[in-house]
């Protein structure tokens, strides 16, 4: 029997009560599982993130971690139960990786105490594992974007922590390292852990995710297996803009693209607008 490590009850999340960006979502998540958080921008995605790890304080409802309600937990608690990956993180100061990376240890020690023997070996396999190992003596100032993402998902690994939270972890990364990552996820998901991320590279996500949460409408339109939720009913709903799903019979894996309005008269206004610098009303009034 599969064991849940997070339960989501009537949860409501966004920054006012009068207008949350998500309404009355519930969900468990079990040990082990790959779930991929997708929908158009501005969704709720995020905010769903933020608030599972405790860092936005839900409007209603409650969150259960490893059967801990989390409106109960400390911060100290929250860091040895799941780490967090942010979107865009900015380091203004000259540190070196494995600095960066040496922060994922912070919640397992004292104030007054520094990595140890054993610290360093996690830090090292980390570092091993998202192959930035020889980056370590650099600043991550000197690194590439790309890079500097791995480093990053090594600091959240060096956390050892059961659930991972990953905010468009793939960003910034090129084709090869994207899959990558989502190959790290896969192998951290069979390891034991389990990991959350939101996710724009929606191939990718029915390729590598156990499951996926369709966000849209204020609400998780669709919870389930990628082919039961990438279909092009619920995508062109979600994302408004007609949506195609076809399987490549080359490679066997799901395609997901929109289908161009080229028939659209504003937009070909715009076009000449744009092209011509003409200003006459788009919509053909003068």
């Amino acid at each position: 029997m599969m064991k849940c490590v997070l339960t989501a009850e009537k949860l409501s999340v966004g920054y006012s009560t009068d207008s949350p960006v998500l309404r009355d979502i519930c969900f468990n998540v079990n040990k082990g599982e790959l779930v991929g958080l997708i929908g158009p921008n501005g969704a709720g995605k995020s905010t769903l993130l933020k608030s599972l790890r405790g860092i936005l304080k839900p409007l209603e409802g409650e969150i259960y971690i490893a059967d801990h309600m989390a409106s109960a937990l400390t911060d100290h608690e929250f860091a040895c139960l799941t780490a967090y990956l942010q979107q865009d993180v900015h380091i203004a100061f000259d540190y070196s990786v494995r600095e960066i990376v040496n922060t994922g240890r912070y919640p397992h020690l004292q104030w007054w105490e520094k990595e140890g023997i054993e610290d360093n070996k996690i830090v090292d396999a980390c570092m091993e594992f998202t192959r930035v190992a020889d980056l370590a003596d650099k600043s991550v100032l000197e690194i590439s974007g790309g890079q500097r993402q791995r480093v990053m998902l090594a600091k959240v690994l060096a956390q050892q922590t059961p659930i991972l939270f990953l905010d468009e972890p793939s960003t910034g990364l090129d084709i090869f390292y994207q899959e990558e990552m989502f190959r790290f996820c896969q192998e951290l998901c069979r390891a034991g852990k389990t990991v959350l991320m939101v996710v724009h590279e929606l191939s990718l996500a029915a390729r590598f995710c156990s499951r996926l949460m369709l966000i849209g409408n204020h609400k998780v339109m669709k919870d389930g297996k990628p082919e039961d939720v990438l279909t092009e009913e619920y995508l062109t709903e979600a994302y408004g803009v007609p949506v195609r799903v076809v399987e490549n019979p080359r490679t066997g894996h799901v395609e997901v693209y929109t289908e161009p309005n080229e028939k659209n008269p504003e937009r070909k206004a715009l076009l000449h607008v744009i092209q011509s610098g003409e200003t006459e009303d788009v919509h053909g009034k003068e």
